[in-house]
């Protein structure tokens, strides 16, 4: 017999009423930072563990972590960072602060508000049912499907009154599981599964 792999992430809970089988894990968390301050890349490369400077391929410094939390950054000459692969906006916090730490070891100071913000975040979950995507996709706008060469339906939410200014889209299968993207907060991702949920039960999409 085989086991059903578990599923990981960080589970969001809802203020609304659970609903049996639906639910949503936050799977990355992409934040923007900024150390105030030029970096000298290259100098960076052979001070740091496990960075990476390609210049004639990528004008950042890639530079991964285990420690505190697993996440990997993008750093920038200007200051700027990217930081990607935590799977919550307390570990991305983590994150940041661990390469100030790292920079101001090798005497590189950080001065002021690193100023973390969320760019992006990637959920799983389930609309608790199965869906027919061949109807789902004459009956919604803003869909994409091709069968052939992928399973899954792109569905970009429209705007609502309970999540104005998110700009939400979802990855739909068969099975009812989905992946969601564009999110600014777990509140946007939880929110906006709910809402996903009523509009396949009002079109009669969800079995």
């Amino acid at each position: 017999m085989v086991k059903a792999k578990k599923s990981v992430g960080r589970t969001i809970k809802t203020a609304q009423k659970p609903i049996e089988g639906v639910y949503a894990k936050t799977q990355n968390v992409v934040v923007s930072a900024s150390v105030n301050r030029d970096l000298p890349l290259e100098k960076l490369a052979t001070k740091l563990d496990r960075a990476e400077y390609n210049p004639e391929q990528f004008p950042g410094l890639i530079l991964k972590m285990d420690t505190p939390v697993k996440a990997s950054a993008l750093l920038f000459s200007s200051g700027k960072i990217i930081c990607t692969g935590t799977k919550s906006l307390k570990d991305a916090k983590k994150a940041i602060g661990e390469i100030v730490r790292r920079l101001s070891s090798i005497g590189l100071k950080v001065k002021g508000d690193t100023n973390i913000v969320i760019q992006n975040m990637v959920a799983s979950g389930s609309v608790g049912g199965k869906l027919n995507l061949n109807e789902i996709v004459f009956k919604f706008e803003d869909t994409e499907y091709e069968p052939e060469q992928f399973p899954g339906l792109v569905y970009k939410l429209p705007e609502t009154p309970e999540l104005p200014g998110a700009r939400i889209t979802f990855l739909l299968f068969g099975t009812g599981k989905i992946v969601i993207t564009g999110a600014k907060s777990e509140k946007e991702i939880i929110e906006s599964v709910y809402i996903l949920r009523d509009k396949l039960k009002k079109g009669g999409e969800l079995h």
